[in-house]
Formats: structure tokens, C-alpha cells, sequence
């Protein structure tokens, strides 16, 4: 079977998903996060796994569910840490990060099916603006990561070119939009109705809406539909 990963960071405001700011707060993003990578775990424990690791960077707090194993992220940019989220597997693998809060167990089906390893040596999840939500490896070599520039509108065509260069048979997931932007935590919150993620989504509005209470949400104005969320936060 396989090993389920997941990579992310703890949910701590100032931390995590800056560019939502503004129009969100940091403790607004931060609550967002933590709904994101919470809907993440909790779709990833129902799925038959050898094994479920949570790569984190920070402390794991009550969001994480029972059946996870919890290790640290290694040192260094992005590539190098995902490459050694797959040393710690020595058989088949399957990475996914906390920003798909819409995934679900038929999205990443195709990679979980009995002979999934048998017709493709890796499974590749492209995203939206460029880069990628999930990776599979049958046998995982850290060296298909190391490298690869991470976080530029090339990153996901460089990292499948990766992959067919080094000879492996390479099936393809849906594409999926990261949640990065306000612009992008709209489209997902309706791709995720019913999630955590979209719960939480629906009681934030802009920055602009007024003052925050302690807890760090503002009231909806009664002319806003529920569902309707920020304007887009502007160029990346």
C-alpha cells in the first residue's frame, strides 16, 4: 500500500498565507489555514494508506486526527524539503500539501487503485497557477525534486518534465486551484461547500467591513449573499 503525506505548516497568524493580507488579518488567514489543512487531514485519514505522515513545520495542535505520524520538515527551500519528505519512504508514496481544501477521496483515486503502481510509475496533481497539488512516486528518489525551481509559474511543468526525463510513465490527477489569494479562497470555498474550509470562509468578509471582534471575524452585512467573500486581492 501506499504512504500518505502531507506537508504543511502549522497555522500561525503571520506565518501562513500572508498574501491574503489584506484583505484578511493575519489571525484571519491564519483561521483559513487551519480549516484548509484540517478538511486536508481529515480526508487523507479516511483513505487505506500503509502509512499517513504529517511533514510539519511547527507543532501539530488539535486540528490533527488520530492515525498520523507527525515529522518535522527538513531544512532548506521547498525542493529540498519535499525531497526529503520522500526519503522517509522506502515504498510507494503520495504527497499532497494544505492548500486543496476541496480534495477528496475521488480526486485522488486514480492514484490509490489497486494497479495504480502497476500502469504508472508516478501520479502528478497540477494546480491552477502553475504548480502542483500532489505527487506520487512508486519508488521514491529524492533526486526528482532536488532542483526543480518551487514557487514560479514553471514550477509544475518542470516538475512533471522531471519526471518523463528520468524515463517514469507519469498519470495525471485533476487540476486544482491552490488557495493562495482572496480571490483564489473564493473559488475554493465553493468548490468545498460543505467543508470546514468553506464554514469558515463564509463568516469573513474584506478588512474593510468594519471592526474585527476578539475572535477575529466581522459581522456580514445583511446585503451580502451567504457564500460571497472578498474581492480579489490584486495581482500576485
Amino acid at each position: 500500500m501506499t504512504t500518505l503525506l502531507v506537508i504543511a505548516k502549522e497555522p500561525v497568524p503571520g506565518r501562513v498565507k500572508t498574501r491574503l493580507c489584506p484583505p484578511y488579518s493575519p489571525a484571519q488567514a491564519a483561521l483559513l489555514a487551519e480549516a484548509a489543512l484540517a478538511d486536508t487531514l481529515a480526508v487523507v485519514a479516511g483513505l487505506p494508506a500503509e502509512r499517513r505522515v504529517l511533514v510539519l513545520d511547527g507543532t501539530a495542535r488539535d486540528w490533527l486526527p488520530a492515525g498520523f505520524d507527525v515529522v518535522p520538515q527538513g531544512a532548506g527551500p521547498l525542493d529540498e524539503r519535499l525531497a526529503a519528505a520522500f526519503s522517509l519512504c522506502a515504498g510507494p508514496a503520495l504527497l499532497v500539501g494544505m492548500d486543496t481544501p476541496q480534495l477528496s477521496a475521488a480526486l485522488l483515486a486514480p492514484a490509490l487503485a489497486p494497479r495504480a503502481w502497476h500502469e504508472y510509475d508516478a501520479w502528478f496533481g497540477p494546480a491552477v497557477d502553475g504548480g502542483f497539488w500532489a505527487l506520487g512516486l512508486a519508488s521514491p528518489d529524492p533526486e526528482l525534486l532536488r532542483g526543480v525551481p518551487m514557487s514560479v509559474p514553471e514550477t509544475g511543468a518542470a516538475q512533471r518534465r522531471r519526471l518523463v526525463d528520468a524515463g517514469l510513465r507519469v498519470g495525471d490527477l485533476p487540476t486544482l486551484r491552490d488557495m493562495d489569494t482572496a480571490a483564489d479562497a473564493r473559488l475554493v470555498a465553493r468548490e468545498a461547500a460543505g467543508s470546514r474550509f468553506a464554514a469558515v470562509y463564509a463568516r469573513l468578509v474584506p478588512a474593510s467591513a468594519g471592526p474585527a471582534r476578539a475572535d477575529g471575524f466581522r459581522a456580514r452585512p445583511s446585503a451580502t449573499r451567504p457564500g460571497d467573500g472578498p474581492s480579489p486581492a490584486g495581482p500576485r
